[in-house]
């Protein structure tokens, strides 16, 4: 299963929402909340958050006790954890070239990153690799089905990408089991009070580079009117689907 992102552009995109992105984040915080439940009581101490953003989850594991070690694509990002000290130390680096020694560490988290992978299979290889004996990794992804209201209401509109698709729950389930990573599925259904909302919280966490896509396009009122006719939803609202999976492996 290989992609091929511009990681440049995502970076930008994510450098863009670095100030304002934790006012947005509310899909990762329920992720990662339900991820720490997965987790394990292990002492070990030195940590990898992979794909830290803002360092919120960072900084609950710097609060439990282990050294944390922040790694990010986006500089701004970084910036903005090192600014509210979440973790021990930092680095501008790709979960697809990991600049970590194998066997060096205790835990590896990585909550909703390794959909932005180029190879999801070798990068949760690499995680892997990088553990000691008895290490721990814990992530989280999105899998086919996830942002499908999106994609519904553009249909009617053009033929184009609006969002990006997800490798299926089977095709992630298939690569966890060939590297023993126990997963399950959570599907998680977020509603908003309009069609601008529910774009602007894909926009505000900086989830706009669109692999094969258009990555803008002017959203006239016509346009807008029309997705809002288009768009599913329900009595509470406008509807953003996201299907979760989590993996968890101790090694």
């Amino acid at each position: 299963m290989m992609l091929q992102f511009n990681k440049q552009a995502i970076a930008k995109a994510f450098d863009r929402a670095a100030i304002h992105y934790d006012s947005y984040a509310t899909l990762q915080r329920l992720s990662g909340n339900l991820l720490l439940k997965l987790a394990p009581s292990y002492s070990g101490r030195l940590l990898l958050d992979a794909g830290c953003g803002t360092g919120w989850y960072s900084r609950i594991w710097r609060e439990r006790g282990k050294y944390v070690i922040a790694l990010d694509l986006s500089l701004q990002m970084l910036k903005q954890a090192k600014k509210n000290n979440t973790a021990h130390h930092y680095i501008v680096g790709d979960i697809d070239n990991l600049p970590i020694a194998k066997s060096s560490l205790d835990i590896v988290w990585s909550n909703l990153v390794v959909q932005w992978a180029n190879d999801l299979s070798k990068v949760l290889n690499r995680f892997n690799q990088i553990l000691k004996p008895y290490g721990c990794l814990l992530f989280s992804t999105l899998s086919d089905g996830s942002l499908q209201e999106l994609h519904c209401a553009w249909s009617y509109l053009d033929k184009h990408n609006h969002a990006n698709h997800f490798p299926s729950k089977k095709e992630i389930f298939k690569i966890c089991q060939e590297q023993h990573i126990a997963c399950r599925s959570k599907v998680v259904i977020m509603h908003f009070p309009n069609v601008i909302s529910a774009m602007h919280s894909l926009k505000g966490i900086g989830a706009t580079h669109i692999h094969k896509g258009r990555n803008s396009i002017l959203l006239t009122r016509k346009r807008l009117g029309r997705l809002q006719t288009y768009w599913p939803r329900d009595k509470y609202g406008f509807r953003l689907s996201y299907h979760l999976i989590y993996g968890v492996a101790n090694l």
